[in-house]
């Protein structure tokens, strides 16, 4: 599976200059590469971001996650959601989950991995947990 070049532009931008909150990747099955579905603005909310996945449809997410610690200090993770619900295709569930390794190596600076199949398990609650 090929990653499109803006996929790794995106998520630099993300990464160094924090120029969004999110970032939504779709496989485009035909030509057989990962692209950019959906950008947001950093001042998207964590809701405008769960929204953005599709309901029966696979996708892989980045999502820039700012929180505060048990000591007061600001933090910030770099969240990586591989989105496969249950209504979804097995066909497409096989592609993003036999994809979903290599394609993480091109972004370089995940700190948390999530796997969900429903939005309860991508919850804030779930991601400041992992995220500590």
């Amino acid at each position: 599976m090929a990653v499109h070049d803006n996929c790794k532009l995106r998520f630099l931008e993300l990464k160094a200059k924090r120029t969004h909150r999110f970032i939504v990747f779709k496989i485009e099955e035909k030509q057989k590469q990962v692209v950019v579905e959906k950008v947001g603005e950093p001042t998207q909310s964590y809701e405008d971001f769960a929204e953005s996945l599709p309901a029966d449809e696979c996708r892989y997410a980045v999502y820039d996650f700012d929180f505060v610690t048990a000591e007061n200090c600001q933090k910030s993770r770099i969240v990586f959601i591989a989105w496969s619900p249950d209504t979804a295709r097995v066909r497409s569930k096989m592609i993003y989950a036999s994809s979903k390794d290599r394609f993480k190596t091109e972004l370089d600076g995940i700190q948390v991995e999530l796997q969900a199949t429903d939005p309860t398990e991508m919850g804030l609650d779930v991601i400041k947990s992992r995220a500590n």
